[in-house]
């Protein structure tokens, strides 16, 4: 083959086709290069372009409660859980004179009428709010409301929906995952997979918690369920269930967030794991690996890994981290950092299953840019962007299914095969189904319908559990006037 050929690649001679009926970013490699650059023909703009962006960790010490913060301070987990900001009083000591008075009346009013989540927020995570100048109080407060880290982690009254804040089919407990323990804490949905909820607390707390009916504290509006056994006694009742249940393969830790269970704790039930032969995948969950960083780059913590993924591959079982992460403001260097660590303590992955919002990363770009500050500057592989669950007063952040299917067309192709996050609609009793899957939709009402190929852990013998068709609902300001109306009519406010 002729290297220097001036004619790119095209079908045999004579089956050329019209170039005129081609689009032009397709006629454009039908053209012989030395015809275009004579013609001074540039290839088209794609939709999205790739730009490198080094990472970088904000300066802290621009907010006026930590300008004398140093770095040893900063890296320090201890200094970063003792410095979170879990009230109004705190963040005020924190901003100084950057917020006005109108944000924080908004955000008590949040916290009065519609918050789901406690406030508790990591140094690290208010860090990458607003995160590229040193602010100046005249726009500050402007910036700081329209930040896509604060629209999650720190909501007020404003964002929420004026006329919908939840639909009337949200639940505290959405995807019934309560219903579905075979013991405390352990939830059985698939047929070979299992989620272990060790622990109902978490560094942070998002505003959009899927698991609101349990993790955190209550608030004015939400009493918590609480976890009954002791964690000993929780783990004893998950590992006998799982040595009598062979079918299960697949185990996710989770909780809240194992960053929160001590390590010793968390590393005894690991290895506990590792002695069932019909165990062969253990994923833990933790949105720390953002949120605080700091806690995965200890040098306790990593030898502890160590063992433990030590542990696993001789015992052929992948081990990997799934982490939580929405925008890539939060991707910063302590996060790759952390990821770097993690991977070479024997990790075989860390993956990341960020949550698709609105007004927080809703659109090609945002996605985009978001994978490939994941993938390209800190090795965390893009993996699902679930869609936001129908939890109480979440409205303003759920996107309809016909926005989801837009956005993955939108983002394939550019980012490597195994680096593509699918987008996945988590229905309830059935779980994650690709946003394409759906069986029917009836995009005028916003009602699509979903069946599955398996039985959860309340189904049994249901002869019918198979043909069912399960139910997710659009945000009704999505949909038409018709639509909406005929919400309206139906279940009036």
């Amino acid at each position: 083959m002729n290297f220097d050929d001036t004619r790119a690649p095209g079908p045999p001679q004579g089956t050329e086709p019209d170039i005129g009926r081609l689009p032009l970013d397709r006629a454009f490699d039908f053209v012989p290069a030395s015809a275009r650059a004579r013609a001074g023909m540039r290839r088209p703009e794609q939709p999205y372009t790739y730009r490198r962006t080094p990472l970088v960790e904000p300066d802290w010490s621009r907010f006026p409660g930590w300008a004398d913060v140093t770095e040893a301070q900063w890296r320090n987990a201890q200094w970063q859980r003792v410095n979170c900001v879990r009230n109004i009083k705190q963040l005020r000591t924190l901003m100084g004179n950057l917020l006005t008075d109108a944000f924080y009346t908004d955000l008590l009013a949040d916290q009065r009428e519609l918050s789901t989540m406690s406030m508790l927020l990591p140094p690290q995570m208010i860090n990458t709010m607003v995160p590229h100048a040193r602010p100046a109080p005249a726009d500050f407060t402007d910036a700081f409301y329209a930040d896509p880290i604060r629209r999650y982690m720190l909501p007020v009254r404003s964002d929420r929906h004026p006329y919908h804040p939840s639909h009337p089919f949200a639940q505290r407990d959405s995807l019934h995952e309560a219903d579905m323990w075979v013991v405390e804490g352990l939830t059985h949905r698939y047929p070979t997979k299992v989620l272990a909820e060790l622990i109902s607390t978490c560094p942070q707390y998002c505003g959009h918690c899927t698991r609101m009916d349990l993790v955190g504290n209550s608030t004015e509006q939400i009493k918590k369920e609480k976890l009954r056994l002791t964690p000993t006694d929780r783990q004893d009742a998950i590992i006998d269930y799982l040595q009598r249940t062979p079918t299960v393969r697949d185990v996710v830790v989770s909780g809240g967030d194992v960053a929160n269970i001590p390590w010793t704790r968390l590393e005894t039930f690991l290895l506990r794991l590792l002695e069932l032969d019909s165990v062969r995948d253990i994923r833990l969950a933790s949105k720390a690996l953002a949120g605080l960083p700091q806690y995965w780059i200890q040098e306790s913590v990593l030898d502890g890994l160590a063992r433990v993924a030590r542990a696993a591959r001789d015992r052929g079982v992948s081990l990997a981290l799934h982490t939580h992460i929405n925008h890539a403001q939060s991707v910063t260097p302590l996060v790759a950092e952390a990821t770097h660590l993690l991977l070479e303590s024997g990790l075989r992955d860390v993956r990341n299953q960020g949550v698709l919002m609105r007004g927080v990363n809703d659109s090609p770009d945002q996605l985009l840019d978001l994978c490939f500050a994941m993938h390209g500057e800190a090795q965390l592989v893009p993996y699902y962007f679930y869609m936001c669950d129908m939890i109480p007063n979440s409205e303003h952040w759920r996107v309809s299914l016909n926005r989801a299917q837009e956005l993955q067309h939108a983002i394939m192709g550019y980012l490597p095969g195994y680096a593509t996050p699918r987008i996945v609609c988590d229905v309830p009793f059935v779980g994650k189904r690709w946003v394409h899957q759906v069986s029917a939709y009836d995009r005028e009402r916003g009602i699509s319908y979903w069946t599955k190929n398996y039985r959860t852990a309340i189904e049994g013998d249901a002869t019918d559990a198979l043909d069912r068709h399960h139910v997710y609902y659009d945000p009704i300001d999505t949909l038409p006037e018709s639509g909406r109306r005929w919400w309206r009519e139906t279940y009036p406010a």
